[in-house]
C-alpha cells in the first residue's frame, strides 16, 4: 500500500502513542472525521492498524512490539505512573521488579528511595539503579533475552523462588476486559508469576493503551493483586469488579 503523507503521520503517531482518536487527528490535520475514519480503514486493511472504538491502535498480532518503540510509547503517561508507584512504596522495604518498559519507569522512581533491596529480572532496572547507592540489587539468572534485557526461563522462576518481598512491581503486555493479564512470552509468564506467589503485595503499572490491545498468555487476573497503576480509568464494569476483589485503582494522569 502506498501511503498518503498523512497516513503515514497517523502512522507514525500511532507507534509513538500506542493509540489514535479520530477526533484529534481530524482536527490536527484539518481534515473531516470522516476523511481520518477512512484513513484508518484503508490502514486497517492494510494489516497496520487495528480499529477500536474512536481510532485506531497498532497491530500487534501475536507478537510484542519492539522494545525501543515500546520505550516510546506513551512515555509521558509511564513517567507519571512510576512516580504514582514508587510513592506508594516506603523506604526500608524488599521489591520485585519485573520486565516491562513502566517498571523501569518505576525503578527511576525510586533512586531516591532509601534501605531497599530491589530484585529483577530486568537489566535496564539493575542498570537504573546502580546510582542509589542505598540499594541493594539482586540480579536473576536465566536466559537472556538481548531484544530487551529481560530474564526468563526456569532458571529465572528458581531464582525468584529464593524470596519472599514486600512488594512485586509488574507489568504486562495487555489487559482485557475481563480483568485478566496477558503476555507473549510463555517464559517470561511463568517467572511473572512466580513473583506474584512470592510477594506480601503486588501491583500492576500498566497504560491504558494495553486495554486496546492482546496477548495469548494468562498471567492472572486483577483480583489477584493489590492495585493498578493507570494513567486513565479502566472501564467502568472493571472498576466494579476491582472494587469487589477489593483490587485499588490509582489514576495517574499524565
Amino acid at each position: 500500500m502506498a501511503l498518503s503523507f498523512r497516513q503515514s503521520e497517523i502512522l507514525d503517531l500511532a507507534r509513538t502513542e500506542g493509540r489514535v482518536v479520530v477526533e484529534s487527528l481530524a482536527e490536527r490535520f484539518n481534515v473531516t472525521l470522516q476523511t481520518i475514519r477512512r484513513d484508518l480503514s484503508e490502514l486497517a486493511d492494510a494489516g497496520m492498524l487495528d480499529r477500536v472504538h474512536g481510532g485506531a491502535v497498532i497491530r500487534t498480532g501475536v507478537s510484542n512490539i519492539g522494545y525501543g518503540e515500546r520505550r516510546r510509547m506513551n512515555e509521558a503517561a509511564k513517567a507519571a505512573i512510576g512516580r504514582a508507584c514508587a510513592q506508594a512504596i516506603p523506604n526500608n522495604c524488599s521489591i520485585i521488579l519485573n520486565l516491562g518498559t513502566t517498571t523501569e519507569a518505576v525503578a527511576r522512581e525510586l533512586l531516591g528511595h532509601q534501605n531497599i533491596t530491589v530484585v529483577t529480572n530486568n537489566i535496564n532496572v539493575a542498570n537504573i539503579l546502580l546510582t542509589n547507592d542505598s540499594c541493594e540489587i539482586m540480579v536473576a539468572g536465566g536466559a537472556l533475552r538481548r531484544s530487551d534485557g529481560g530474564l526468563v526461563g526456569d532458571l529465572t522462576a528458581d531464582f525468584m523462588q529464593q524470596f519472599k518481598v514486600d512488594y512485586a512491581i509488574i507489568g504486562v503486555s495487555a489487559l482485557d476486559r475481563e480483568g485478566d493479564l496477558l503476555d507473549f512470552d510463555l517464559a517470561e509468564v511463568r517467572v511473572s508469576r512466580t513473583i506474584i506467589r512470592q510477594s506480601r503485595h503486588t501491583f500492576l503499572v500498566t497504560d491504558a493503551s494495553k486495554l486496546e490491545r492482546s496477548a495469548p498468555v494468562r498471567m492472572a487476573s486483577l483480583g489477584d493483586l493489590d492495585a493498578v497503576f493507570i494513567d486513565r480509568p479502566l472501564p467502568p464494569e472493571l472498576m466494579r469488579q476491582c472494587a469487589e476483589w477489593d483490587t485499588q485503582v490509582h489514576l495517574c494522569p499524565a
